[in-house]
């Protein structure tokens, strides 16, 4: 690895952790306070929350696009920039309490934070080798998961005992976001991966599943962004308080085990990682339609964020059987796909919802089950010319787009 270091604290991982407590502060602040800001400022209903968080999937939807302002600026550019523009979106979103007020701001919060998490995974996989990747994955969650503890305490607080509304609240971290990746900029020097990146947008068809993958873990993920969050306050009318009160404990199961995560799936590997995941997740979401009890729902909540702390797995998996020239171009791609589904679930499973709240989360099921059966096409030791058990009919060097 290339750099130029002054002091033994400027290292590619302290970086990442850095910049995952920035994304943090803003995005958790966010998505905590949502599902309350806009059902009492702007009295949302089922239908209304899954327009907003479709919306909300488009710059991910977008994330291929990158790639190309990679041409002008660096990777790690890039990610500051967008970490700013996540802050200002955050920042303003108090302003504007209407379903166009909330889609503007929402589409630029999202921008910032979906190219973020775009360049963040190439970043990782170029600067991680394949031995210290799941344990370090696993710490930066453990981070997020540490710094969204700090928000979702600094939310209950603030609604029970400093009485600050929903605007400072937003102002405060969206701020905050900002101030972090401005002194980020410029603490730590430019690192350059070991293989250069290519800087055109490809499919290889031998990453078929990879990209299966990534795309389920997008629909299925909407089930438990959008629903089981919004399912707290219309069924159970969790207030502010206790949504930050959950999301505390959420955290900190998070916290205490993300780590530990990363090394079982260094250990046991990644299909038998993903399998426990699918099967944990079909049991979840199956529950979460027919519970009638709000202290059930929440034991539910935490074991369904516990379970997608696993989803390091498809990153680890990639990284195995990847070029690692691929690792830029392919996170955008992977982010594309990842979103294709989740543009027009939020939407049509909102309408569902209208109908039946337990349709959707049968619904869930047969999504995390479809899943099962893909991750179990994962070889024991995936590799270049190994990447999967069933449909090894392509070349290694075989693109869809060349």
């Amino acid at each position: 690895m290339l750099s130029v270091r002054r002091y033994s604290w400027q290292t590619p991982k302290n970086l990442l952790v850095l910049m995952t407590i920035a994304m943090t502060l803003a995005f958790a602040t966010w998505m905590g306070a949502l599902n309350n800001f806009v059902v009492e400022k702007a009295n949302f209903d089922g239908s209304d929350i899954g327009t907003l968080q479709s919306i909300r999937e488009i710059p991910g939807f977008l994330a291929f696009t990158a790639v190309l302002v990679l041409l002008i600026l660096k990777e790690q550019t890039l990610a500051y920039l967008s970490l700013l523009f996540l802050g200002l979106g955050v920042s303003i979103t108090g302003f504007f309490p209407s379903m166009v007020g909330l889609m503007l701001t929402t589409l630029l919060m999202s921008t910032g934070f979906h190219f973020y998490e775009t360049v963040k995974q190439s970043l990782s996989l170029q600067w991680l080798s394949i031995e210290e990747a799941p344990k370090v994955l696993g710490q930066l969650i453990a981070v997020g998961s540490m710094t969204s503890l700090t928000i979702y305490g600094f939310l209950w607080l603030s609604q029970d005992y400093l009485n600050l509304n929903f605007t400072e609240i937003y102002v405060l971290t969206g701020a905050t976001c900002i101030f972090l990746s401005i002194i980020l900029a410029f603490s730590f020097p430019h690192f350059e991966g070991v293989t250069p990146q290519r800087k055109n947008l490809l499919l290889r068809k031998r990453y078929w599943l990879y990209y299966a993958l990534t795309f389920m873990g997008g629909a299925r993920r909407q089930i438990f962004v959008v629903f089981a969050g919004f399912l707290m306050v219309e069924k159970f009318r969790y207030s502010v308080a206790d949504v930050a009160a959950l999301y505390m404990i959420n955290h900190a199961f998070n916290w205490f085990f993300a780590e530990k995560i990363g090394l079982l799936i260094g250990k046991f590997g990644e299909r038998n990682a993903l399998t426990f995941e699918y099967i944990g997740l079909i049991c979840v979401f199956a529950a979460y339609a027919f519970v009638s009890d709000a202290k059930w729902a929440a034991i539910l909540y935490i074991l369904d964020h516990l379970f997608f702390s696993l989803a390091i797995a498809i990153k680890t998996y990639f990284q195995k059987i990847a070029d690692p020239a691929d690792m830029a171009s392919t996170a955008g791609i992977a982010f594309t796909i990842n979103h294709i589904a989740a543009v027009f679930i939020p939407v049509l499973f909102g309408l569902v919802w209208l109908v039946s709240p337990t349709l959707v989360f049968l619904m869930g099921s047969v999504l995390a089950a479809v899943s099962l059966l893909l991750a179990r096409n994962i070889p024991e030791n995936p590799s270049p010319g190994n990447e999967v058990l069933l449909g090894k009919v392509f070349r290694v060097n075989s693109d869809i787009i060349p």
